[in-house]
């Protein structure tokens, strides 16, 4: 049994105001936050790193902090780099909940997922959009998450490709009880796809942070995620 579960991408935000952008889709209904993490080596382009992921978690603390008043996220970094193993202990360090690495990223990706979980948080792994889905599947028993890219990574604001559904399918069918994310061009005209696909993690940038009401987008998103889960009696 899965959730629906919004994760806006803070590379969308304004980097200015970034805490306060977080507590923002927090506050208007998100469940997770999705930081993209890019080396400039694995994908074309450079972003966050470590002490920005730092910052972060002190603006936003973890959702078991009882003791803090303020807006509480679950951090799902998403590691667009080379040789991820290397990275695994700084971020979570920094506060990562969840530590997703690219198939194809790694020479060991069961070895890397065994490191992820021996430092106590969780494991995912995304694949590209020309990576077969059946790359997952020896390793989908031993995953927490596995995340389909509907967009080439590297960027935001791109066109969401709904031919990779068919994965999304897949997924579901083999581990109905596993979170499965999408993430790239997710909003209100394209999540029916992903929704009806089986996908319960929804990765959504601009749709949520530029948005006049996030908390209709989001709300929106919940719900076609939901009424497609409950189709399936996969609803938690």
């Amino acid at each position: 049994m899965v959730k629906p579960i919004v994760a806006p991408s803070i590379l969308a935000s304004d980097f200015a105001n970034l805490g306060c952008e977080c507590h923002k889709v927090i506050n208007a209904g998100a469940d997770w936050l999705h930081i993209d993490v890019m080396d400039g080596h694995f994908v074309p382009n450079i972003t966050l790193g470590q002490p920005i992921v730092a910052s972060l978690r002190k603006a936003v603390p973890r959702v078991n902090d009882t003791e803090s008043t303020k807006p509480k996220a679950f951090f799902d970094c998403h590691m667009m780099v080379e040789e991820p193993e290397k990275w695994v202990a700084d971020f979570v360090k920094c506060g990562a909940d969840q530590f997703t690495f690219h198939y194809e990223a790694t020479k060991d990706p069961l070895g890397l997922v065994k490191l992820i979980k021996s430092h106590g948080i969780k494991a995912a792994c995304a694949i590209k959009p020309g990576t077969p889905v059946d790359v997952l599947y020896e390793l989908g028993p031993h995953l927490d998450m596995a995340l389909v890219m509907t967009v080439e990574p590297g960027f935001g604001g791109q066109k969401f490709m709904v031919e990779m559904m068919p994965k999304v399918e897949a997924l579901r069918a083999k581990f109905p009880n596993m979170n499965i994310q999408v993430d790239g061009g997710l909003g209100k005209e394209t999540i029916p796809h992903a929704a009806k696909a089986g996908a319960n993690v929804i990765v959504a940038g601009t749709s949520v942070f530029t948005a006049a009401d996030p908390a209709d987008v989001i709300s929106f998103m919940k719900g076609q995620v939901s009424e497609n889960l409950a189709a399936k009696g996969l609803l938690d």
